[in-house]
């Protein structure tokens, strides 16, 4: 198992940025497939970017995001982050960290263990 604690949100304006980072529990980190998700209120949870496990760091974006956030993971801190620059309105949501070992998908549904979240709010 692992545990997983979001930290870095905050209020930022239009254009501005904001780095999230997902401390992980255990000495398995490097074995997991991770995730960020976002849940804006009224809508489902939706993916924004993950990276693979080991060294293997290839990382997906949703087209929402691509170009403007950044994820990375340093497997010697147990740690993720998601470098968020370019902020708009519509990037306002709660972000979710989540670990998977064999994700079968991107989706939310394909990942078992998740944080508490972290709140971005971009004002206009």
């Amino acid at each position: 198992q692992v545990q997983l604690v979001e930290s870095g949100g905050g209020l930022v304006q239009d254009g501005g940025s904001l780095r999230l980072s997902c401390a992980a529990s255990g000495r398995t980190f490097r074995t997991y497939v991770m995730g960020w998700f976002r849940q804006a209120s009224g809508k489902e949870r939706e993916f924004v970017a993950g990276i693979n496990s080991w060294s293997d760091s290839g990382t997906y974006y949703a087209a929402s995001v691509k170009g403007r956030f950044t994820i990375s993971r340093d497997n010697a801190k147990n740690t993720v982050y998601l470098q968020m620059n370019s902020l708009k309105p519509e990037d306002t949501a709660v972000y979710y960290c989540a670990a998977e070992s064999n994700p079968t998908s991107w989706g939310s549904g394909s990942f078992n263990y998740w944080g508490q979240g972290t709140q971005v709010t971009v004002s206009s």
